[in-house]
């Protein structure tokens, strides 16, 4: 295991590959152009860096200076983040899923100078808030532009043409940047989620990646000949380290997914054997087998959990050592008749997916175990590079989130939060010393917000969130992420929020899996003209308080939920109610739903 080529910076690490996988013709990329997947080879890859670097160069970026990359998933991005680096520039990537006002704080925060942008969709926040960013000079768009007048905008055609003119004064010029930057330089700084308060600026160096990389490596097997799918967003650092600069220290492959909602399509074109996600993509996965499973014969039924059984006793078996014939050859034909058809959806050459974000159930975990896919579940934070700790292939357990990496320390605080220090932890937040100070301590231990420990056998065992954590009225401790989790199990339930904090008893904001509950609708022939109709329906709201109960009887008496309220609008990045990796921003929840919550208690 490891890296393709030493390296101790992100400009080192390309270069060395760009030069020992140079006129292989092998793809560092694969994107969808006119319906097909066509290719980047590490050659044109290194030809469009180059002119792309020196087009910045003749814009007047120099060292230091700050570049903001607003765009979706594609090949511009790296090219624009590889330019900024070899330029010494520092670039501030933005998900493209934020509103031009988020954006404009970012900008006037981040000191940014030239912003990169996908489309006319992203330029437009862009130009809304254009007088707004004083330092803002140019904006870089990656399809063509549409308005030819406007000398404030240009787009990578004309930055690649400007390279050419720039290129042929200084020739040599490009190789020499590549090995110009030093480990402790800066080469990002990422905003983070911002669930409370004001997004932060991490600032991460060279040195922060490269022992992440490397670290991540010791635990995960990634080569040359592995192929990536990436959906998650680059501008997210598990994305950015995983998806995309340990994939390329490795000499992988990495094709994108032209969205969210085409990737169960476009797994089966690519057939990746690596996929990076969130629990969010195995929930629904899950949730459209069993439907799929529920609504077939009685015998179609038998026969596919009579093969998931097979299966959980063959994997429980081989981590033991001890799989038998007669096992073996039930494994042989469970295999032939539910589980590779299963395994098919994802393409058929899944060595592993990698989950992180957020905690994947145990269930999950051990649901795609038994149907023959290995979720490797690991933990971060963008502050830290983001990786902490991880699962390995051989070394694994569900409802943990693995052992610490290899260069970073991990211990708990006698209050049970997790700290950690080492190489992998950022310089600071950007312009916030006092944020900084507050998360770093003077021994160099980050304060990771997050409450947990570490089991008998050294995994890393996380409770909830810190600031998640509740007290109710009787005083009883109450973390909300488990309870969360046990409840999703329920096939009513698609997102849930656990309310409770100094109250009596817990109660929750539900939005259910309407696929599931029109089916329900439909069997028990109840009338409704729309999503408000069925949410309110008595008998769908006593089916899913059966569910819930039958789920948490082995819950305290204080842990269960005893009401709750059937939301008719999903939790969304775009309404505001999660942060853009998915995670739900408790508060502004809470405070949408006020009234709602509080007719709970009355």
């Amino acid at each position: 295991m490891g890296a393709a080529v030493e390296f101790n910076t992100l400009t080192e690490m390309f270069a060395r590959l760009s030069r020992k996988y140079e006129g292989s013709g092998r793809y560092v990329y694969r994107y969808k152009l006119e319906g097909r997947y066509v290719g980047v080879t590490y050659d044109e890859l290194y030809e469009r860096v180059d002119l792309f670097a020196h087009g910045l160069k003749a814009l007047g970026v120099r060292r230091g200076d700050k570049i903001a990359i607003l765009s979706e998933n594609r090949p511009e991005w790296p090219i624009s983040d590889l330019a900024c680096l070899a330029l010494g520039a520092i670039d501030v990537p933005i998900f493209p899923t934020l509103t031009a006002k988020q954006i404009e704080y970012i900008l006037i925060n981040g000191d940014v100078s030239v912003a990169i942008v996908s489309n006319m969709f992203q330029l437009n926040k862009i130009l809304r808030i254009r007088e707004n960013v004083k330092k803002l000079r140019h904006a870089v768009i990656m399809n063509p532009k549409e308005d030819a007048k406007d000398k404030f905008v240009l787009d990578f055609a004309e930055v690649y043409e400007k390279g050419k003119t720039q290129r042929e004064k200084n020739k040599g010029a490009f190789a020499k940047w590549l090995g110009q930057a030093k480990p402790s330089d800066i080469a990002t700084i990422i905003y983070t989620s911002g669930t409370t308060g004001e997004p932060k600026g991490v600032v991460l160096t060279h040195a922060n990646f490269a022992s992440n990389i490397k670290g991540a490596l010791d635990h995960i097997r990634i080569t040359d000949a592995d192929t990536l799918l990436s959906f998650l967003p680059i501008s997210h650092s598990f994305e950015r380290m995983a998806g995309y600069y340990t994939a390329l220290s490795s000499g992988a492959s990495v094709a994108y997914a032209e969205s969210i909602e085409t990737v169960a399509q476009n797994m089966m074109e690519v057939k990746p054997t690596i996929v990076t996600t969130v629990p969010r993509l195995f929930e629904r996965i899950h949730a459209l087998v069993i439907k799929n499973v529920e609504s077939g014969s009685e015998a179609k039924k038998r026969i596919f959990y009579w093969a998931l059984g097979v299966g959980r006793k063959f994997m429980s078996s081989k981590k033991r050592g001890m799989v038998g014939p007669i096992l073996r050859a039930q494994y042989a034909l469970a295999d032939r008749l539910v589980l590779s058809k299963l395994k098919e959806r994802t393409g058929g050459r899944i060595n592993f997916f990698v989950s992180g974000g957020a905690a994947l159930s145990r269930e999950l975990g051990e649901f795609f175990e038994s149907v023959g896919i290995l979720i490797i579940e690991g933990y971060g934070m963008t502050e830290c590079s983001p990786v902490i700790s991880a699962n390995m292939m051989d070394d694994y357990k569900f409802g943990s989130v693995g052992k610490p990496l290899r260069n970073v320390q991990v211990k708990i605080a006698e209050d049970g939060e997790i700290l950690t220090r080492g190489p992998h932890v950022m310089v600071g937040y950007y312009k916030n010393k006092e944020a900084t100070r507050e998360a770093i301590d003077k021994d160099g231990w980050l304060h990771t917000g997050d409450v947990g420990h570490f089991d008998t056998d050294g995994f890393i065992v996380i409770t909830d969130r810190k600031k998640h954590l509740f007290v109710n009225s009787g005083g009883k401790n109450i973390a909300p992420q488990p309870i969360e989790n046990l409840l999703q199990q329920s096939r009513f339930v698609d997102q849930i929020v656990l309310i409770g904090d100094k109250r009596r008893f817990n109660s929750a904001l539900i939005v259910p899996d309407f696929e599931n509950l029109e089916t329900f609708a439909k069997e028990n022939r109840i009338q409704y003209r729309n999503k408000e109709d069925l949410v309110a329906d008595e008998k769908v709201n006593d089916a899913i308080g059966k569910d819930l109960n039958a789920l948490q009887k082995d819950l305290a008496k204080y842990e269960q939920v005893r009401r709750f309220k059937l939301l008719a609008a999903p939790f969304t990045v775009e309404n505001g109610d999660l942060t853009p990796t998915l995670k739900v921003k408790r508060k502004i929840v809470e405070q949408k739903y006020a009234d709602l919550i509080e007719s709970m208690y009355r």
